[in-house]
């Protein structure tokens, strides 16, 4: 990351949880992300990852637990609020990973982002998730709106996108042909 920093690539940070991992694990991590932050300003976003575990060959050879609790979830993604407060702007969280209640639970928390382009995601899915491989615009604005959160399509480094690229979007997304690749913030 510092690497790609150094030669002008901004780049996300992540950080999966909810496998062989506690909680002194989590601060840690997060911790190492501020401290690159710190030196580098080059992260746009922090993304937590709940483990899936289902068809995870760790989780079935026995030596991962199944998941974080939703109180992980939480508190995960509220000691990134926290931690990289004034560091990293943006903390996203995975409608694909938690589903659209926890997703909500996110956002109420603080969380600012639902995401990047998803078509068809596979990962989370072959692990076992059950929340879905692709959304439409309007999908990702009723999970956001109930809570009276905006959204906004945005580019990847957090930018503004150009109202006919937005109309455009719009149009595919009714015609079926766009599924979840409108990073909402």
């Amino acid at each position: 990351m510092k690497t790609a920093h150094s030669v002008g690539l901004p780049t996300t940070c992540t950080m999966m949880y909810g496998h062989v991992d506690n909680p002194a694990h989590w601060v840690a991590h997060i911790r190492l992300l501020a401290s690159i932050q710190d030196e580098t300003g080059g992260f746009s976003e922090f993304v937590p990852l709940p483990f899936v575990h289902a068809n995870a060959p760790v989780y079935l050879a026995g030596i991962a637990r199944p998941g974080p609790t939703l109180r992980d979830n939480r508190a995960v993604h509220a000691m990134a609020r926290i931690m990289l407060h004034g560091r990293i702007k943006n903390i996203q969280t995975s409608w694909v990973k938690l589903g659209v209640e926890n997703s909500r639970l996110m956002l109420a928390g603080g969380v600012n982002d639902m995401g990047g382009t998803l078509m068809e995601e596979t990962i989370s899915r072959m692990a076992g998730s059950e929340y879905g491989s692709a959304k439409g615009i309007a999908e990702l604005e009723d999970i956001c709106t109930p809570l009276g959160r905006p959204t906004r399509q945005r580019t990847t480094l957090y930018g503004t996108v150009s109202q006919e690229r937005i109309d455009a979007a719009r149009v595919a997304d009714s015609r079926g042909l766009l599924r979840s690749a409108l990073p909402l913030v």
